[in-house]
């Protein structure tokens, strides 16, 4: 076994989560030394499958402050580096007619809702009952290229280990041991913990179960139909799903509301199912069924969701030492920054 290393900041998980909170550690504090850990590449697991749809809104208060936060994020992200996969797109809500005063409490003032008389899709009707909504702030991304290119920028200053998994995570009196898969051992002085839908993994089990969060089967599916350059983002606000324009792609993706609880990430069969497929039909041809009529393939994995609504953000020790970031209910991408921003504030407060 090589000897015990040692590392200020370690942080577990390089997805889009993780890789923010890397670099918004270092953008504040330019000479931070941190590690970066996944048991595979930069941008995999939920990240790589990850729709990249981000629209300003939230169930709570809360929630409405992160995504505010993160829309200023990607807006002055994409404004300093325009090459990167980031992609601003009209955005289109659909809800019974008597909807405004909710959509009013969830969506962000930005997002500036004004009445529409139609949505501005052919593929895409108004059933009797419902109306639109025209709103601003609506982007998506390739979000695993967006994550490998933030790591790529990160590279010089952070220590990537891509392909360890940490088989144990032990906090003490010198901080937290993590050891590693490939016999080495690594002491942190913090530890922020961003495993994504692995709840469950041995080394961080015990110490993840008392918050709660639980792990959701995630469904999107893939329409073999090409949208237009003017179509964007549809809504469909009491359904929980939404349309996406996969332009880069060429294909239309529509995602619903799964409901199959506590899947095991690594156990999940990433095919698509007949139940999922007639579960997507039954939602979308009510509004589109000549998309409904397409669905062809999609998309399948999990993601980790917080019981009290909205990502956790939160110490697991006393001492601060070891922090949970993540459970963001399929919103990663969405509330990235946000988490991000709030994890490096409690790595500051809770700094030896």
């Amino acid at each position: 076994m090589s000897p015990t290393q040692s590392t200020p900041i370690a942080v577990i998980g390089a997805g889009v989560i993780g890789c923010l909170i890397a670099h918004e550690v270092l953008a504040a504090d330019p000479g931070a030394e941190v590690t970066v850990l996944d048991r595979d590449l930069v941008g995999s697991g939920a990240t790589r499958r990850s729709a990249g749809l981000h629209f300003p809104r939230g169930a709570s208060p809360s929630v409405r402050a992160m995504a505010s936060e993160s829309q200023r994020y990607y807006a002055q992200l994409l404004a300093k580096r325009p090459e990167l996969p980031i992609h601003p797109l009209a955005m289109t809500v659909v809800a019974p007619e008597s909807a405004a005063p909710r959509l009013d409490e969830v969506y962000l003032p930005e997002t500036n809702l004004r009445r529409v008389d139609k949505v501005p899709s052919a593929a895409v009707s108004l059933p009797a009952g419902a109306a639109a909504w025209a709103g601003d702030g609506c982007q998506y991304a390739d979000v695993s290229a967006l994550t490998q290119a933030l790591a790529a920028e990160l590279r010089p200053r952070v220590e990537f280990r891509e392909g360890v998994t940490v088989t144990g995570l032990e906090p003490d009196t010198d901080g937290v041991r993590l050891t590693l898969s490939t016999g080495d051992a690594l002491t942190a002085r913090q530890v922020v913990l961003a495993p994504g839908p692995w709840l469950t993994h041995p080394a961080w089990r015990d110490l993840v179960a008392p918050l709660g969060a639980r792990v959701k089967k995630i469904v999107a599916l893939h329409i073999e139909d090409a949208p237009s350059d003017d179509d964007g983002a549809i809504v469909f606000h009491d359904e929980d799903a939404f349309l996406l324009p996969y332009r880069q792609r060429g294909h239309w993706l529509f995602s619903y509301t799964c409901t199959e609880w506590d899947v095991d990430p690594d156990a999940v069969d990433p095919g698509l199912t007949s139940v999922n497929r007639a579960e997507a039909v039954e939602v979308l041809a009510g509004y589109a069924p000549r998309l409904a009529d397409r669905i062809r393939s999609g998309r399948v994995f999990c993601d980790a969701y917080n019981p009290g609504g909205g990502p956790l953000v939160q110490t697991l020790t006393e001492d601060g030492r070891l922090i949970f970031a993540g459970a963001a209910g399929g919103s990663g991408y969405r509330l990235a920054p946000a988490i991000a921003a709030e994890s490096v504030r409690l790595l500051s407060k809770h700094a030896a």
